[in-house]
């Protein structure tokens, strides 16, 4: 809700509190109020100027030289390209100097060889939305009324010295869908009075009920439907006091008659609704329920088909409008219109949804009637804008209404002690400070010893139980004044446990590594459940899914990151990684709920480095992502514990996987997206990585133990092995560790050779071994002693000899 500051003066006194003032009050008694808007911020020097002369440029044919007079000693020469501008019009001036949203200046200048000394704006050139400016004057500048004067503030005339307040409204609050259910409620917080807007009818002796009859067979739907009936109204624009405010509200402006329902909409949160009465086809206006296939042209010229759950207001035979959501073409108020027949209805909030969301038309008099409207502010808004279109469309009100009303809403009766509401709040009010609350609040009350009767007024539909009256009472006394207290008893200050502190740890080191943090959906379908899964199982779906993409809970998160990775490929960012922490679901039986497992999964493909003024580009690979991993190990302190194992797994590359192993137990796997896949999702070289979180997080791990750096060096020998093909170089340092003792401290491969020169089906791999005592210096003699019981069991246990 959107509410002018200047226009809640009109309903109560805002002395002394200014619009930011206000804005921090309202939110302290509940209501968050999101922004305040100065209209005019950052504009200055626009004034009235009156065009005295127009002519075409001389050369330029979009183009025209103005005289306008600015209220200064002499006039100046303006070029403007409006289509709409012309002699005679009071239009908004920039003048020299001037400054315009976005800090535009305006400065002297020629265009096309003419000088220019200011410009002629249009609204949205003064920063107002292109969708709440007047059609007329959508495509040019705005003209104002002929009797606004020369050389006064421009912005002044627009109502844009105003500031605006956004209340972000809860359901509940929907009283404040107005700007009387705003002074209301302002009232309460500054302890004043509220103004109630003029209603001074001079009805003609004509009756209403002479030219139209109501009937109702939908009560449920429509307990009340009052309609009054103005002749003679002359369509035209709206006084410009009206046009600005709806403006600021966000509403364009059409005619005089259609703005002053808008208006009353927005004053007093009763949608109302406007026919042409000679347009109607009839003196009967029926409401009914829509019977099924029905058509229906509203006034978006879209033909709309009907359901039997969507109420119809009709001339008695065919529709007329569709109930609180749209009215049709066919009674459409226009500019010869010249009878009006004006529409003040309760609809029922759940039928007006129904149409709305059937139809996609969400609109503000929808969304009062949705949230509940006051019933006893029916009348009194009909009444209020056929007083209007009286003043303002030189309308003759004919004497009283038709109606008919079966409407039996009672305002809500909920008493509560006092005792309680000191309880629960934590104070200790008397009764005299609970009742001049509820007196602020305008509620009614009565008193019995210690117990509180309060009748709250309709438009308060909130108010029903006693917890809805405490909380009335805490936020007009003051969130701010209730005496703050800690609470009794030893407590516990709440921290990570060390199970959330390691998952912290392993998502700030992947984002470090280079990986975005992905959030994928839980759901997928039955084709990608079961891919890359860590522990096959049967598929648990829902049993109302949104979608057969979302009907099974997944098994894997990996199907969702490559969907991420292909998404962004698509749309040139082919070089990424990306990681997920997520849980995993795994069936338990058809009586059991799913067990949830959290795991962890990455992705990463295109380049990884890629420094081009160097020349320099790397692609990744499976060493770079099993480097990821290796660090990640490392920071969570067991690297040496983990090892990898060639493996096949579906979907992966056969001869790049393998799996991961933790103190011996598999816990997931590394490999490259097999061709095949990749090519599917589009993609270029993509590795990947899935392991249970769970099992990584609740491995135990020994204290830190720090050594000191070793005063006595280090003697390194390298090998290079021949052995068969298929044996793999973690086999053979595992023999090596074994067979080193104490004085190996390091074992790493540095090369692999395949090639012509070697014996069929056998390959090369070159170890470094580091030989190290921290005590003393060693001898050759002994590295040697115990370099060959390392050659002897390589060749004992795997067949492996030295290269010649």
């Amino acid at each position: 809700m959107f509410v002018s500051y200047k226009w809640l003066q009109d309903y109560i006194d805002l002395s002394g509190v200014t619009a930011t003032e206000l804005a921090e009050k309202i939110t302290k008694s509940g209501i968050e109020v999101e922004g305040v808007e100065v209209l005019n911020e950052g504009i200055k020097g626009v004034v009235v100027g009156h065009v005295l002369e127009r002519e075409q440029h001389p050369n330029a044919d979009k183009l025209s030289k103005c005289l306008v007079d600015i209220g200064q000693e002499a006039p100046v020469q303006i070029i403007c390209g409006a289509p709409n501008v012309a002699q005679g019009q009071k239009v908004a001036v920039a003048t020299v100097g001037a400054v315009l949203p976005g800090n535009f200046k305006i400065k002297r200048a020629k265009l096309r060889g003419e000088e220019s000394n200011g410009m002629i704006c249009s609204l949205t050139e003064l920063g107002m939305e292109a969708k709440i400016v007047p059609k007329e004057y959508s495509e040019g500048i705005f003209v104002y009324p002929q009797d606004a004067e020369v050389g006064v503030n421009a912005l002044e005339l627009l109502n844009r010295d105003d500031e605006v307040l956004e209340l972000s409204l809860t359901p509940n609050r929907a009283d404040c869908l107005s700007m009387l259910g705003v002074a209301y409620e302002v009232a309460a917080i500054l302890g004043r009075d509220v103004k109630l807007p003029e209603i001074n009818l001079q009805p003609t002796t004509e009756k209403a009920t002479d030219y139209i009859t109501i009937k109702v067979e939908a009560n449920e739907d429509n307990p009340l439907y009052a309609a009054k009936v103005i002749k003679n109204v002359k369509i035209g624009p709206a006084p410009m006091w009206m046009q600005t405010r709806l403006m600021a509200a966000g509403i364009r402006p059409h005619n005089n008659v259609v703005d002053i329902t808008n208006y009353i909409l927005l004053e007093y949160g009763q949608p109302l609704h406007a026919f042409d009465y000679n347009r109607l086809g009839s003196k009967e206006i029926l409401v009914r329920r829509a019977q099924d296939g029905e058509k229906f042209t509203t006034l978006d010229d879209a033909e709309r088909t009907l359901k039997s759950s969507h109420l119809v207001i009709t001339n008695g035979t065919e529709p007329v409008a569709l109930a609180g959501v749209m009215g049709g073409a066919n009674s459409e108020v226009n500019s010869d219109t010249t009878t009006v027949l004006l529409e003040a209805a309760y609809f029922n909030g759940g039928t007006v949804r129904t149409a709305s969301k059937d139809h996609g038309l969400r609109s503000e008099a929808s969304a009062r009637f949705e949230k509940g409207v006051d019933p006893n502010r029916v009348r009194v808004a009909g009444e209020r804008a056929a007083y209007l279109m009286a003043m303002y469309a030189n309308g003759e009100v004919l004497e009283g209404t038709a109606e008919v009303d079966t409407l039996t809403i009672e305002p809500a009766v909920v008493s509560i002690s006092l005792e309680k509401i000191n309880r629960v709040i934590g104070t200790e009010l008397a009764v005299q400070d609970v009742k001049d609350i509820f007196d602020r609040l305008q509620f009614k009350t009565s008193i019995e010893e210690d117990v509180i009767t309060v009748t709250a007024p309709t438009r308060r539909g909130d108010i029903k139980i006693e917890e809805d009256l405490i909380e009335e009472v805490a936020r007009i006394y003051g969130y701010d004044n209730i005496p703050k207290t800690l609470p009794i008893g030893s407590t516990t200050p709440g921290k990570l446990s060390a199970y959330q502190e390691k998952r912290r740890v392993v998502r700030q080191y992947l984002e470090g590594a280079g990986l975005y943090q992905a959030v994928t959906y839980s759901l997928t379908n039955e084709e990608k459940a079961a891919q890359f899964a860590l522990e096959k199982g049967d598929f648990i779906r829902l049993a109302m899914p949104m979608s057969e993409d979302r009907s099974i809970l997944r098994l894997s998160i990996l199907p969702q990151l490559l969907e991420v990775l292909k998404y962004n490929s698509a749309r040139q960012s082919d070089s990424i990684g990306v990681y997920e922490t997520g849980a995993v679901f795994l069936a338990n039986g058809n009586e059991v709920l799913p067990e949830e497992q959290e795991h962890l999964a990455g992705a990463i493909t295109g380049l990884w480095h890629n420094h081009s003024w160097q020349g320099e580009k790397k692609a990744v690979d499976f060493y770079v992502l099993k480097g990821i991993l290796d660090g990640m190990f490392t920071k969570l302190g067991f690297a040496d514990q983990v090892t990898y194992v060639q493996a096949k797994v579906e979907h992966l590359h056969p001869g790049r996987t393998a799996e991961i192993h933790l103190s011996g137990k598999r816990i997931g796997f590394i490999g490259q997206v097999h061709p095949t896949m990749q090519k599917e999702l589009d993609l270029k070289d993509t590795y990947v990585f899935e392991l249970s979180l769970q099992a990584v997080l609740e491995e135990g791990t020994e204290p830190l133990r720090y050594e000191a750096i070793p005063r006595f060096p280090s003697i390194s020998r390298d090998i290079a092995l021949v052995v068969d093909k298929e044996t793999v170089s973690g086999a053979l340092k595992d023999i090596i560790q074994s067979v080193g003792g104490k004085l190996l401290k390091e074992v790493s491969v540095f090369d692999l050779y395949e090639g012509d020169r070697m014996e069929e089906g056998k390959k090369s791999i070159a170890f470094s071994l580091k030989y190290l005592d921290p005590e003393r210096t060693l001898t050759d003699e002994e590295v040697t002693k115990v370099h060959n019981q390392v050659l002897e069991a390589l060749k004992e246990q795997a067949g492996a000899v030295l290269r010649g």
